[in-house]
């Protein structure tokens, strides 16, 4: 599994959250087998996104695709363009359950 982690400060949370649920990007249909949203307890505008692949190679270009829609849309919705947001992807090795 891959991990997609993204993070980034927006003016409103609310905003933000239609424009995800808007779905631009067609989650599931590249390759999104989950998501997750954070917000940090001490920054309620800021977010913090879990986007699981099975393959890198969607990882990839979710990230790809991502940072054309940033850079159209960053300003509208509060946090900039691309240059604003940290993202990394990540290669799961483990996962335990308690």
């Amino acid at each position: 599994m891959h991990t997609l982690v993204i993070q980034h400060h927006v003016n409103s949370f609310e905003a933000w959250r239609k424009a995800f649920d808007d779905d631009p990007v067609a989650r599931a249909e590249s390759g999104v087998a989950r998501h997750a949203i954070y917000r940090p307890a001490d920054d309620p505008n800021s977010v913090v996104i879990e986007l699981d692949f099975p393959t890198r190679e969607q990882a990839d270009r979710m990230l790809g695709a991502l940072r054309g829609l940033w850079a159209k849309v960053g300003e509208r919705v509060g946090f900039g363009g691309p240059e604003n947001v940290d993202t990394r992807i990540l290669d799961r090795v483990e996962v335990v359950n308690y």
